[in-house]
Order: C-alpha cells, then sequence, then structure tokens
C-alpha cells in the first residue's frame, strides 16, 4: 500500500469511528442517543488508536493536516510530501463522513435539531468568542503534536521501555482523551478530525 492510500484509509477509519460515535450520541432513536461527551471524546480517542494501529508502519499515520504541518515545519517531514498526504487526508474524511451518513441514515430524518446533524461532522464553540475559540484550539493543537512527538520519539519507543511499537498509538489515544476531556467544553475540539 502507498503511503497516499494508507493516508486515505486511516483518516476514512478516523472519521467513520469518530464522527460515528458523534452520530451515535446526538442523532435520535439512536442506542447511544444523550450519552454525553465523554462518551464522544473516549470513541473519538479510540478511533485515534485504531486508525493509527492501521496505518503506522506505512505511512506514519499523520491522519490529520495539522500533524502533517507540524511535522514538516520543525524538518521530521518533508514538505514535498505536504499537499500528497493532506489531499489524501481530505479525501479520506469526506469518504469517512459519506459512510457516517450512510450508516446513520435513519436517524437523520428523525433528528429535527440542524446544529446537532452539523455536529456530527464538525465542531463549534459552546460560547462563541473567535479570539478565545482560536486560542483554545491552538493550545489544543499544539499539545496533539506535541504529543505525538513525545510518544513517537524514539527513546520512548526503544525496546524495555515498556513504551516500544506495540503501545505507542494507545498512548496517542490517551492523548486524545486529554485533549478532549480539557478543551472540548470551550470549543469542542477534538483535535484529530481532517479539517
Amino acid at each position: 500500500m502507498s503511503p497516499f492510500l494508507a493516508e486515505l484509509i486511516g483518516t476514512m477509519i478516523l472519521i467513520v469511528l469518530g464522527d460515528g460515535v458523534v452520530a451515535n450520541v446526538l442523532l435520535n432513536k439512536s442506542k447511544g442517543h444523550n450519552s454525553g461527551w465523554l462518551v464522544i471524546t473516549t470513541g473519538w480517542a479510540l478511533g485515534v488508536t485504531v486508525a493509527v494501529y492501521c496505518v503506522v508502519s506505512i505511512s506514519g499515520a499523520h491522519l490529520n493536516p495539522a500533524v502533517t504541518l507540524g511535522l514538516a515545519a520543525i524538518g521530521k517531514f518533508p514538505s514535498s510530501l505536504v499537499p500528497t498526504y493532506i489531499v489524501a487526508q481530505v479525501t479520506g474524511a469526506v469518504i469517512g463522513g459519506a459512510l457516517v451518513w450512510l450508516a446513520y441514515f435513519p436517524h437523520w430524518k428523525e433528528t429535527a435539531d440542524s446544529g446537532a446533524k452539523l455536529a456530527v461532522f464538525c465542531t463549534g464553540p459552546a460560547i462563541r468568542m473567535i479570539p478565545m475559540n482560536l486560542v483554545t484550539e491552538i493550545i489544543g493543537t499544539f499539545v496533539l503534536v506535541l504529543g505525538v512527538l513525545a510518544i513517537l520519539s524514539p527513546s520512548n519507543l526503544a525496546p524495555n521501555t515498556g513504551f516500544d511499537k506495540g503501545f505507542g498509538p494507545f498512548f496517542l489515544g490517551v492523548v486524545v482523551v486529554s485533549i478532549g476531556s480539557a478543551f472540548g467544553g470551550p470549543t469542542a475540539v477534538l483535535a484529530f478530525a481532517a479539517a
């Protein structure tokens, strides 16, 4: 599999699981309706974990333009590959969104709240205050990229540290739970959806 296809598939899996849990919580007559913010944060974190395990050995599992741009900005990823990765991520996200729409097809009609429907596919602030919302998004993205770099650094993945390759994606999921739990309230930031 090429890195392009890996990023596309990994991002698709991420969106299917991430937006899928949001649909389950927000759309009427689903089994998870109204189960809450922590279910969404946990579902997204597990979605990140599964998606990363699926493609990390092929593409590095960026799965998010912010990660790709952040790695390129610090010289850890070739700038020439940035457009290819972003096209793959956006394409994968669109396909993943379409699959969620299809999987929850009967629930769209049962849900009158257009805001809840929109929230399945994008986040929005609880209180719209653009400068502060932007600050929160920047903090969340910074923590995401720093967490990825720290968890996957060679010294943390060295054998006999307990954080070898098998646990790396799991700990990325922990970062997602942390970010979603800490910053989800003010901005609904989930920090890993390919935007």
